[in-house]
């Protein structure tokens, strides 16, 4: 049995795909390995950006926290419990202003917790949340994985730095774009990222 968590941002809401391929994926591997479905809406329960009552409120000890302190990590743990329990994490980012959604970076915070999901050691920073697959959906309008634009692709490399610094480096990615360039590009790029998904799956199965 599979835990899954899917995980979505884009405030393009029903028009998303990454939100789209994101929700096929996870939907597609629980058709085939079963087990529990757990999704994570950013946009429709977007979490709060942290705060004093967060970054004091995480190091102090759980009886001397505020009661503003109790709620703030209160939500960074309630996220983290669903981050730890998943075998299987896959994640929607849609990009805006060349990197991603806001709201994914708030959730990054909240997870990206010393001590927790995190440490340090004699050899550096340690990720803590090791054993886990990703898959990252990232989409954009125009062409970012190679060309021109490649280097203002804030996006992709950023997610991966930060799902491993965490410990998760198991990451497969899928790249929905090239979609601003006609009605003829969006329809063959949809196509290319469906056969992706398909594949994909077709291996998970």
């Amino acid at each position: 049995m599979t835990n899954i968590l899917l995980v979505t941002s884009s405030p393009r809401g029903a028009e998303s795909l990454s939100t789209r391929f994101a929700t096929e994926i996870a939907q597609g591997l629980r058709t085939r390995q079963g087990g529990i479905f757990v999704t994570r809406d950013l946009l429709g329960n977007p979490p709060p950006h942290i705060g004093p009552a967060y970054i004091h409120g995480r190091v102090a000890a759980a009886e001397a926290r505020t009661p503003e302190q109790v709620e703030a990590v209160g939500i960074a743990q309630e996220l983290v419990d669903e981050v730890k329990a998943a075998d299987v994490i896959v994640m929607g980012s849609g990009m805006i202003n060349f990197g991603l959604p806001s709201s994914l970076k708030a959730w990054f915070d909240h997870i990206t917790w010393p001590g927790v999901t995190f440490g340090y050691s004699g050899d550096g920073a340690r990720g803590l949340l090791t054993g886990k697959k990703v898959y990252l959906v990232t989409a954009a309008g125009g062409v970012f994985s190679e060309g021109e634009w490649a280097a203002f692709d804030f996006q992709t490399g950023y997610l991966r730095h930060l799902l491993a610094f965490i410990g998760l480096t198991d990451v497969e990615i899928i790249r929905v774009e090239g979609t601003v360039f006609g009605p003829e590009a969006a329809k063959a790029a949809i196509a290319t990222s469906e056969e992706q998904v398909r594949a994909l799956l077709d291996k998970a199965a």
